[in-house]
Formats: C-alpha cells, sequence, structure tokens
C-alpha cells in the first residue's frame, strides 16, 4: 500500500534549481519547480549513476545530467536526449498544508 511522505516545505524548491530530498528508505528524490507546478523524480540519472540534484542543470522542464550531457523531461520522466535511453522513475506531487509530499 503506498506510503505518503513529506519531503520539504513548497518554499524550499526554487524556480529553476534541483533540491534533493530523502525517502525513509534512504533513496533520494529530486525535486523541480517548473512555473507554479513541482515535479518528482528518482536522483539518480539511468546512463552514468550521477546525482541529478548534485550535479544536473535544469531548464525549463528539462534536467540535463553534466556527467554525459543527456537530458530528460523531469513532468514525465522520459529520456530527450542522448546518451539516456532509460527513463527516470517519477513520483506524483501533492502538496499538503504547503508541504511538499509524494507516494512511494
Amino acid at each position: 500500500m503506498p506510503e505518503t511522505v513529506v519531503l520539504c516545505g513548497v518554499d524550499e524548491v526554487a524556480e529553476g534549481e534541483i533540491k534533493q530530498a530523502s525517502l525513509p528508505d534512504g533513496a533520494h528524490v529530486a525535486l523541480y519547480r517548473v512555473g507554479d507546478a513541482i515535479y518528482a523524480t528518482a536522483d539518480t540519472c539511468t546512463h552514468g549513476e550521477a546525482s541529478l540534484s548534485e550535479e544536473g542543470m535544469l531548464t525549463g522542464k528539462t534536467v540535463e545530467c553534466t556527467f554525459h550531457f543527456g537530458t530528460f523531461d523531469v513532468t514525465t520522466g522520459e529520456p530527450t536526449g542522448m546518451p539516456c535511453e532509460i527513463p527516470l522513475k517519477t513520483y506524483p506531487v501533492k502538496v499538503i498544508d504547503d508541504q511538499v509530499c509524494i507516494e512511494v
């Protein structure tokens, strides 16, 4: 059964930046603000095992992994630029009482 996890306050996710958040099992997710929406994906690039929150660059709804310059759409997790071919895991985001939450 899915568990709702509170990750951080809404104000901690800045436009154009990537925030890392921890899950109860120790895994990390990357949070992105695009306009008024917040998106969450796995934090690790599916191509080169790089942390997107530490090494990535966000432009609009595209995150670029700076290890090999592959890109993903943060709204869907789909790869949009080589060498990335495997989608990022995405998590539906809910804002509850100004807190960013996902289901895991």
